[in-house]
């Protein structure tokens, strides 16, 4: 597989490298198109601070085992990996040498859906979970800032087809966040890979 070079984020307490070119424009772009319209997308509720309402964007979960996904109240019952979304998993897990269970996709539909600022510290996940995420469609911005030193926080763009792999103690030290944007822009899958033993 031919990238740009990984870049390091040099994040204290963290591990955080961006490919921005993981996929090339043609895989991206057939990729975007086939996981649109074959995952089995879904709107869930959500509670948070006590109070319940629609999540700001779409969901799904996939694992090859039989292993559920809990967070903000919601309980992610797991589909088979298959077609696009099990080569993704295969190209990653070759490339990173990282044998991944489970995969929580996200679909933003527009500007308006987001994701607020959390850690994906869930205890299904482990001590120092890995988790390798993949952008495609839409650009977002992706906010990361440390839970404690206010003055530690940095922000880049996902690109169509790039990786982010999260691993060490980042989850444990850092937030992160896909904010709201006024921009007039396109829909976004976000395939976060993930290790649920």
């Amino acid at each position: 597989m031919l990238f740009q070079s990984p870049i390091n984020l040099n994040l204290k307490d963290a591990e955080v490298t961006y490919y921005p070119n993981f996929f090339n424009i043609n895989d991206a772009d057939n990729y975007f198109t086939n996981l649109l319209k074959y995952i089995k997308w879904k709107q869930d509720t959500i509670t948070v601070f006590g109070k319940t309402h629609l999540q700001p964007r779409l969901t799904a979960f996939y694992a090859n085992n039989e292993n559920t996904y809990k967070y903000s109240n919601i309980v992610m019952l797991p589909n088979a990996f298959e077609g696009g979304l099990l080569k993704i998993k295969n190209e990653i897990e070759t490339e990173l040498n990282i044998k991944f269970t489970s995969c929580l996709a996200n679909l933003y539909r527009d500007g308006n859906d987001s994701n607020g600022w959390h850690s994906d510290n869930e205890k299904e996940l482990g001590e120092n979970p890995i988790i390798a995420s993949v952008s495609l469609g839409a650009q977002r911005v992706f906010h990361l800032k440390n839970k404690t030193d206010k003055a530690l926080k940095t922000k880049l763009i996902l690109q169509h087809g790039s990786l982010l792999l999260m691993q060490g103690e980042t989850q444990t030290n850092w937030l992160h966040q896909i904010p709201k944007t006024k921009k007039n822009i396109g829909k976004r899958i976000n395939l976060t890979f993930r290790i649920i033993a």
